[in-house]
């Protein structure tokens, strides 16, 4: 004797319907972006990285109209646009808030530090790891290696630096970002929302004043294997052991004293950071104070 699946318990569910279209002036604008995007490419589909990004500025995740219209205008099928847009993280699949706030937690920021800020973030905000404020401002995720190791821990809001966080510095961010106070990245442009970002990463010219000059350096550690590769003799720089203790300094080599403009990495020299910083401790067991 069979069962039905209604009596085991088991909904079939409705299938979905299809995905709303925009509205026709809205998809008139995308249309005429979407081309310039496309004319980009020998091959139209190689376009639909920067297309998925200019969907998602315009309301700031990639929705299912979102993707049909991609597939619409490649002419790829809705699963071909998914696959894509659920593969790569850049891509929100909800709504998300007006700047996105990233704790790198991978492996050196996380010794550094990166864990017990974003453990402090998460408490601080009432939010869990992908999630948006109840304002709509913030949404807090912890995120794979920043690529700026030597400037550990790090934090970016919408894709721009926050260079040596503490956990008390990254709550001071958040509040500023969500009093609607002025921000600035430690280095590279202006911080906009995420739909605007969103625009620039689909190829857009970014016509703020003063943003495409902005820009930002690799810090002293990272750029040691490139001088060494040149040839060029990196000059001694003598780092005083964390407890004071007696240390022996090279001989017959000039020692680099840092000037204090110069911007020191988290291995030159301990850092106010929630790790080098003997006055802001962190651990599984220690928090910086308030």
């Amino acid at each position: 004797m069979t069962t039905s699946s209604s009596e085991r318990g088991v909904s079939l569910g409705m299938p979905e319907l299809p995905a709303p279209a925009y509205p026709d002036d809205v998809r008139a604008r995308l249309e005429r972006d979407a081309r310039e995007i496309i004319a980009r490419y020998p091959d139209s589909r190689s376009a639909l990285l920067p297309l998925l990004h200019l969907v998602q500025s315009e309301e700031g995740h990639v929705t299912r109209t979102g993707m049909q219209f991609c597939a619409d205008i490649l002419d790829l099928t809705t699963a071909e646009v998914t696959a894509v847009a659920t593969f790569y993280t850049m891509y929100r699949r909800k709504p998300s808030g007006d700047y996105q706030v990233g704790v790198c937690t991978n492996t050196l920021c996380a010794v550094m530090g990166g864990d017990a800020i974003f453990d402090a973030l998460q408490e601080h905000l009432g939010v869990g790891n992908g999630e948006t404020t109840d304002d709509g401002k913030l949404t807090l995720e912890h995120i794979e290696c920043n690529a700026a190791c030597d400037f550990a821990p790090v934090v970016m809001v919408n894709w721009e630096f926050f260079d040596n966080q503490t956990p008390g510095s990254a709550k001071r961010l958040v509040d500023d970002l969500r009093a609607g106070r002025p921000v600035e990245p430690t280095r590279g442009a202006p911080l906009c929302t995420f739909k605007e970002t969103a625009r620039i990463l689909a190829g857009f010219p970014d016509e703020r004043p003063g943003a495409v000059e902005a820009s930002g350096s690799a810090g002293p550690a990272s750029l040691v294997g490139l001088r060494l590769a040149r040839g060029e003799a990196a000059p001694a720089r003598v780092v005083h052991p964390r407890d004071g203790g007696p240390h022996e300094e090279p001989q017959e080599r000039a020692v680099h004293e840092p000037s204090p403009a110069e911007h020191l990495s988290s291995h030159d020299a301990p850092q106010d950071t929630s790790a080098s910083d003997p006055a802001h401790p962190a651990g599984p067991t220690a928090e910086e104070g308030e």
